[in-house]
């Protein structure tokens, strides 16, 4: 009898074993996988002060599949202000790594332990930050300007950064604190990133314009970058054109031309005057770069966003604008004066960026709009 009993409860035993590996384990096995979520794709919009990154950065930004952070490094720059670019690359590189796999504990070093999403520079910019789950006002297909989130989207807590950066497909961050490609190389070569780069450049002449209507809003950043003693005088700011402008040289050659095999397909060059001539083209080029759809929605916002009559004076301003005509104002309000110096600084980079020299101010006031590019630019 006691035989019996065993033999029954070994029976027992052997098919709740079947039973609990044929509805549990087997859909693990190799002959039924269970499905992987697809590896978010990370991209860099780097760039310098005034080039027309914030409009680009919104390109990304208004994309329903894209989490965006535009220059999440200030914080970095206003805590450690007295430190120069160079030294400061690793701290901003570690932060902008964090933002990409999604790790917002990275600001705690930052800021302040109270802090609310409003806390983040420029956090009403972000698209993702004014629509569910970091807001619940708006549709995540809405196309929201930075006004109207701001009014009603910064009373929710800051984990919900967190939370919303980890339901995109894509994460995108604009960041203008980078001058050296080589510093990014252990992102590059990272497992655990997929990241690609859009490397935006506009005219040195347009930019020293527009630095001078911004002076103020770019002091701190000016002295990071140069020291602050190089920052004064008549060639303070032609000294820091000419480290901006030899950071583009050298970030487009080692992204375009020694390519080391990691960076194959992930270095893109954009001119910001070529965003301003032909909007959808360069959009649709940098959607198809980062592998994400063009909608006929977000065609409509490019078209009037760049053929409105704004002016774009306002820093980080991204309101309607007549894009092309922006982009040239430097022509009629740059003094020749200051075009010759800041081509004598910025030679190199124009030369290899595909910007024109103007010899004269005869020229500048003559000059047709396509004779600006170098022959061979694209």
């Amino acid at each position: 009898m006691m035989k019996s009993r065993r033999v029954l409860v070994l029976l027992i035993l052997a098919v709740l074993s079947f039973l609990l590996i044929h509805f549990h384990l087997l859909p693990c096995s190799n002959n039924a996988p269970m499905e992987e979520k697809p590896s978010p794709v990370h991209i860099l919009i780097l760039s310098s002060w005034r080039s027309g990154s914030s409009f680009t950065g919104q390109i990304f930004s208004q994309h329903p599949s894209v989490f965006y952070l535009m220059e999440p490094a200030w914080h970095v720059w206003v805590k450690m202000y007295q430190n120069s670019a160079e030294v400061l690359h690793m701290a901003v590189r570690d932060l902008v790594r964090s933002v990409f796999l999604c790790d917002m504990s990275v600001f705690d070093a930052y800021m302040s332990t109270q802090k609310k999403k409003s806390d983040l520079f420029q956090w009403e910019t972000s698209r993702a930050l004014c629509s569910p789950p970091a807001c619940d006002l708006f549709s995540r297909s809405d196309i929201i300007t930075a006004g109207n989130c701001r009014k009603i989207c910064g009373k929710y807590p800051f984990s919900k950064v967190e939370e919303a950066c980890k339901t995109y497909s894509h994460v995108a961050v604009k960041e203008v604190r980078f001058f050296d490609l080589k510093v990014l190389y252990p992102l590059l070569t990272d497992p655990s990133l997929n990241l690609k780069i859009i490397h935006l450049v506009r005219d040195p002449r347009a930019v020293f314009r527009s630095r001078e209507n911004t002076m103020a809003d770019l002091k701190r950043d000016s002295n990071i970058v140069v020291g602050s003693q190089r920052t004064k005088g008549e060639m303070g700011p032609y000294n820091t054109m000419q480290v901006i402008c030899k950071s583009h040289v050298e970030i487009y050659k080692a992204g375009s031309q020694a390519i080391p095999s990691f960076l194959k397909d992930r270095y893109l060059l954009v001119r910001y005057e070529d965003i301003a001539r032909d909007p959808l083209a360069r959009a649709a080029q940098m959607y198809r770069f980062a592998e994400l759809h063009f909608t006929p929605e977000l065609k409509k916002w490019v078209h009037n966003i760049t053929h409105g009559k704004g002016q774009g004076a306002q820093a980080f301003d991204i309101g309607s604008r007549d894009a092309l005509r922006v982009s040239q104002a430097w022509r009629k309000t740059l003094p020749f004066q200051k075009i010759a110096k800041v081509q004598n600084v910025c030679k190199d980079a124009m030369d290899l960026l595909g910007y024109r020299l103007v010899q004269s101010e005869e020229e500048q006031k003559n000059m047709s709009l396509d004779l600006l590019f170098a022959q061979n630019s694209s």
